[in-house]
């Protein structure tokens, strides 16, 4: 009796694992590499005088107001920083029509920079996200940075946003 049900368990698996899903995988795009600079320097190589020493991001839509977003800092094959930002703030519906819906996210970047010895200057920038999705993709569209349209989706492109000071 133990043995026909290791049996049929073992053949209802097999047939399970045998079956045809139509049903596709929703492609994911949402990597951001966001490029700093003012003048030609990168405001984001905390080595350099003038440049930014701390960035932090925000979340406006998190759950309270102090809702931090992870992001990582890394340097490009030109020895350039950049933040890259894979996910973390909360996404709003939007727009939504058929199958195809958009997404915002709204983050407040926090920019630090050291004017002398004992004074720190602090500016606070807006940076809007609109993902699209659809069954098949779910990618970044659109971005703004302080109201200004810095980025549009290019199929097959990464997503790079470089913003100028």
């Amino acid at each position: 009796m133990k043995n026909l049900f290791f049996l049929a368990v073992v053949v209802f698996f097999v047939l399970l694992s045998c079956r045809n899903d139509d049903r596709s995988v929703q492609q994911i795009d949402q990597v951001l590499n966001i490029y700093i600079d003012s003048a030609g320097q990168d405001m984001l190589n905390t080595k350099i005088k003038g440049s930014y020493t701390t960035v932090r991001w925000n979340d406006i839509n998190g759950l309270t107001d102090n809702s931090p977003v992870s992001f990582n800092t890394a340097k490009d094959a030109d020895t350039l920083n950049y933040m890259e930002y894979l996910a973390g703030a909360k996404r709003i519906a939007v727009d939504s029509s058929g199958s195809s819906k958009t997404y915002e996210s709204r983050i407040n970047l926090f920019l630090t920079k050291k004017i002398n010895d004992s004074t720190n200057s602090v500016g606070k920038d807006l940076m809007v996200i609109h993902y699209t999705s659809t069954p098949d993709l779910f990618e970044v569209s659109k971005i703004w940075y302080n109201n200004i349209l810095k980025f549009t989706k290019v199929q097959g492109k990464p997503n790079i946003v470089k913003i100028t000071k």
